[in-house]
C-alpha cells in the first residue's frame, strides 16, 4: 500500500487534559510533564515512559531521548488505545477505558515545516519507539520505509498475521520538547458526552480545531 499523499499524525490524551494543553498552548513531552505536573489524567505505562526517558535515544539525533519528544502515531485506533480499552494490562495505572480518550489529528507535512522553521528536531520511527530495536529517520523522502499497509490495517494480530504487522502499525512521529496546539487540525472523540467536554475546553482557546464524533477511531 503506498504512503498517503497527505499523511496525518495522531496523539491521544485524556479529555480532562485538554484545558491545560490549551492554557499552555502546547502538548508536552514526558520529561516536561514530569517537571511541570500539569492537571489532568496521565495515560500510558510508567515502565515504558521511564525507558523512553532514560534508555532509548534516536539514532538520527544521538543526544535526544525518545521521552524528550511528544509522540504521535500515523493512525487513529492505535494498539495503545486497544490496551487502554481492554483495561487489563498489569503495567497500566490508568483504568478509565477508552471512552474519555480523545485523538488530536495533525498534518505531518505542516508539522515538519513548522519544526524546521522553529529549529525543533523531529524524527519518525518504523515501529514502536518504546522498544529496544526501533529504527528512526529524519528525512521525509524516506517515509516510504514505513509499512503503510500495517499502519492502516485493523487486523494486526491473530492466526496467519505476521508479528511485523503489529510492529509496523506502531510507527511513530516524534517532536522534540513540545508540540504547538495551533497545529492540531481536528479532535476525534468517542461519544456525545466527550464531545461536550472537549467543546467546553476548546471554547476558551484562540485556535479552535474541528471536533468530530469518530466511532471508527475506537474499539
Amino acid at each position: 500500500m503506498p504512503q498517503p499523499a497527505a499523511p496525518k499524525i495522531y496523539h491521544i490524551v485524556h479529555v480532562d487534559r485538554l484545558p491545560s494543553v490549551i492554557a499552555d498552548g502546547q502538548l508536552w513531552c514526558d520529561e516536561q510533564i514530569i517537571a511541570r505536573n500539569p492537571p489532568g489524567t496521565v495515560i500510558g505505562m510508567n515502565s515504558i515512559k521511564q525507558r523512553r526517558l532514560t534508555q532509548l535515544k534516536l539514532t538520527s539525533h544521538p543526544d535526544l531521548f525518545v521521552g524528550q519528544c511528544v509522540p504521535f502515531y500515523f493512525c487513529p485506533r492505535s494498539i495503545m488505545l486497544y490496551l487502554i480499552h481492554c483495561n487489563n494490562h498489569p503495567e497500566m495505572v490508568y483504568r478509565g477505558g477508552q471512552g474519555p480518550i480523545v485523538h488530536l489529528e495533525c498534518d505531518l507535512h505542516q508539522t515538519v515545516a513548522w519544526a524546521n522553521q522553529n529549529n525543533r528536531r523531529w524524527a519518525f520511527t518504523l515501529s514502536n519507539a518504546g522498544s529496544n530495536y526501533f529504527e528512526d529517520r529524519n528525512d521525509l523522502a524516506r517515509l516510504g520505509e514505513i509499512d503503510w499497509a500495517a499502519v492502516q490495517t485493523n487486523r494486526w494480530s491473530g492466526n496467519g498475521i505476521s508479528r511485523s504487522v503489529k510492529e509496523g502499525k506502531q510507527a511513530e512521529f516524534l517532536m522534540e520538547h513540545s508540540f504547538p496546539w495551533e497545529l492540531v487540525e481536528r479532535v476525534g472523540v468517542s461519544s456525545q458526552a466527550v464531545y461536550g467536554q472537549a467543546s467546553a475546553a476548546i471554547k476558551a482557546a484562540v485556535h479552535k480545531p474541528h471536533i468530530e464524533i469518530k466511532p471508527n477511531w475506537y474499539y
